[in-house]
């Protein structure tokens, strides 16, 4: 872990659902985890493993379309946001999708880039790049003390 960055390889989406799992036993269920990444780079991957962990028990699958899917694990809320099809900060907050960055669930949202102007102020930024057929780089970036505290104790979680 390099500053308030932790930077791992996934061999395989089966890896990436790991990571997802780890990640999510640091959750309490007010965080915003933001992922950025092209199509096809493991973002839904990472949710579902996070969702699933949490005890989501129905399919997770990106809301491309209605843009925002709630569900309900053990004792959370999740919130999962795709903004693939907005083009403009205002689109977001015209379809009041930034109140979703401020609930008492965690919020997850793909395409994360999109919304930067209006995110919270403390959040995990996730980077997903394609490294090869099934190998993805994951870049999580802890914006907030908070985050800095659980990049660490996923560093030591997953020997980084």
């Amino acid at each position: 872990m390099e500053g308030n960055t932790l930077t791992v390889t996934s061999e395989s989406p089966a890896e990436t659902g790991g990571l997802g799992q780890a990640i999510s036993e640091l959750l309490t269920g007010q965080e915003v985890l933001c992922l950025e990444g092209e199509l096809g780079s493991g973002k839904t991957t990472l949710i579902q493993a996070i969702g699933r962990a949490l005890g989501v028990t129905e399919p997770i699958t990106s809301p491309t379309f209605t843009l925002v899917n709630e569900y309900h694990g053990r004792g959370v809320a999740l919130y999962h946001v795709d903004l693939y099809r907005l083009h403009s900060t205002d689109e977001i907050v015209q379809a009041g999708i930034d109140t979703c960055f401020h609930t008492d669930g965690l919020c997850l949202v793909e395409w994360a880039e999109k919304a930067r102007a209006v995110l919270p102020t403390e959040h995990l930024y996730i980077t997903l790049e394609h490294a090869g057929e099934n190998r993805r780089r994951i870049s999580l970036q802890a914006e907030g003390a908070p985050y800095r505290k659980m990049l660490d104790l996923l560093s030591e979680a997953i020997g980084s």
